[in-house]
């Protein structure tokens, strides 16, 4: 069960301001080869995506979650494993909105990142950055 204290909502308004400069990440490289370089869309997103979770991992280790583990690459591989599904799911929204309902790709992008960010959370919470 989850025990919502003020730790809890302090590391989910961390792990939220290192999603924005995830979202810097993921827009601009999204941005640069969709708009710039004109690759796929998807390809893209989901460079965009991989680029920033990187970035994430390493900001949501030291910085959130203050992470100690010595199994660094084996952490790291962990939170690939979350930000693959999430990268999916991503995938799956922008489809469902931009292809099917014909909204703004990036308003598409927007609001996946949204709800990937509680996804991305709670595994990580649960499953990446467990104390032990």
């Amino acid at each position: 069960m989850i025990e919502l204290n003020e730790t809890f909502f302090y590391k989910f308004l961390k792990f939220g301001v290192v999603g924005m400069s995830g979202m810097a990440v993921d827009f601009g490289i999204t941005y640069f080869l969709k708009e710039k370089i004109k690759i796929n869309k998807y390809f893209a997103n989901t460079f965009g995506f991989f680029s920033a979770a990187t970035s994430n991992f390493i900001l949501n280790r030291l910085w959130t979650f203050q992470s100690a583990d010595p199994q660094v690459t084996s952490q790291y591989f962990r939170f690939l494993v979350i930000a693959v599904v999430g990268v999916l799911f991503s995938n799956a929204i922008i489809y469902l909105l931009h292809e099917r309902f014909k909204w703004n790709f990036y308003l598409a992008k927007l609001i996946s990142i949204g709800v990937v960010l509680f996804w991305n959370f709670f595994a990580n919470y649960f499953f990446t950055f467990v104390e032990k």
